[in-house]
């Protein structure tokens, strides 16, 4: 009894987690743009898709930003890891609270004070905030990564210590040839962790991207918000398919190549 009870719990948790993703791909196959009658299969969404210059726009714009902000993150962080382990225990301890509070506040309330911030730098500096778009988002996000960052690469740091670094320093490394042949190396797990979770929530963003924002710059989850106002065009059904599908591929790849290092480790041993 246990056992059907469990076998139909898992499905009841699979099913909320899928029915909704399988409806979208399933839609984005519509020929009509119908949202509750399937009338037919066809890849009429897919071909305005990528005949609408906005949408890949936006997208491009997307990926820009995602990729500068995780990488600004993923360096700051990094080093900001080294600095905080070479401290003294109390105000280690200090910047290891203080860097957890931006991931405990709520994103409406960074999203605000972020532009409260960029209105007064900019009213001071005179400068037009159209043309501050992309550097005003560039800089919130980079932000609000950090302490993720932080997050991913300090135990590993904390875990890898010192023996390391004074042992290369032993056989006539400097200080800088020790971190970068020796710690970065073995940081390379935790960083590339932080990478990718940097550049997940970049992309994902919407709060603090509506309120830093500017009609200049605009990313696709902003895009998408400004459809929400009349109807989603299915295009963006198509468009968000394609991104699951890419995700998808991704893990299946990332899960058949740690399983073959397993099986040639496995082999060895």
């Amino acid at each position: 009894m246990k056992k059907h009870l469990s076998r139909i719990y898992m499905c009841l948790i699979f099913g909320i987690l899928y029915i909704p993703i399988l409806t979208l791909i399933l839609f984005s196959f519509n020929a009509t743009n119908s949202t509750a009658v399937f009338t037919g299969f066809s890849f009429r969404w897919y071909a305005e898709l990528f005949a609408s210059p906005d949408t890949f726009l936006a997208l491009s714009n997307t990926l820009i930003l995602a990729i500068c902000s995780a990488t600004l993150s993923t360096v700051i962080g990094t080093a900001a890891c080294e600095g905080i382990y070479r401290m003294r225990r109390l105000p280690a301890k200090l910047l290891n609270s203080v860097t957890n509070i931006p991931m405990m506040n709520p994103d409406i309330v960074t999203g605000m004070s972020m532009m409260l911030c960029f209105v007064a730098f900019v009213g001071v500096l005179q400068i037009d905030y159209e043309q501050f778009g992309f550097f005003a988002m560039l800089i919130a996000h980079t932000t609000f990564c950090l302490p993720y960052v932080i997050l991913s690469v300090m135990p590993r740091r904390n875990e890898l210590g010192k023996t390391y670094s004074e042992a290369a320093m032993d056989l006539g490394c400097t200080p800088l040839q020790s971190f970068f042949k020796v710690e970065l190396p073995n940081l390379m797990p935790g960083i590339l962790s932080g990478f990718v979770m940097a550049f997940t929530l970049s992309l994902d963003d919407f709060v603090i991207s509506y309120f830093v924002g500017s009609s200049s710059f605009q990313t696709l989850p902003l895009l998408i918000y400004s459809m929400t106002k009349k109807k989603v065009k299915p295009d963006m059904y198509a468009l968000s398919t394609l991104i699951i599908v890419t995700v998808f591929l991704l893990l299946l790849l990332s899960n058949i190549r740690s399983s073959k290092k397993l099986r040639k480790g496995g082999g060895r041993s």
